[in-house]
């Protein structure tokens, strides 16, 4: 028998999952100020692009956000 599905905390945990992308994204740029003049600009591009990737999934976590705001609407 199949567990019933359980969203109740689901919002709580994709707004957690933002909240470490953000931060994440605040420390690499951080460290590349810090430590921007000891990097090599393949290190620094890394880095940027890592961030372009977070951004997207940040993009796709607040679209999940609002399919669970509407799925609470409909229970």
């Amino acid at each position: 028998m199949a567990k019933p599905d359980d969203r109740s905390d689901n919002m709580e945990k994709i707004a957690k999952n933002i909240g470490h992308t953000l931060q994440n994204m605040d420390e690499a740029n951080d460290f590349v100020k810090a430590h921007g003049n000891e990097m090599s600009e393949e290190e620094k591009q890394q880095i940027q692009e890592k961030n372009q990737r977070r951004e997207q999934s940040i993009e796709g976590l607040r679209d999940e956000i609002k399919d669970e705001a509407a799925f609470s609407k409909t229970r």
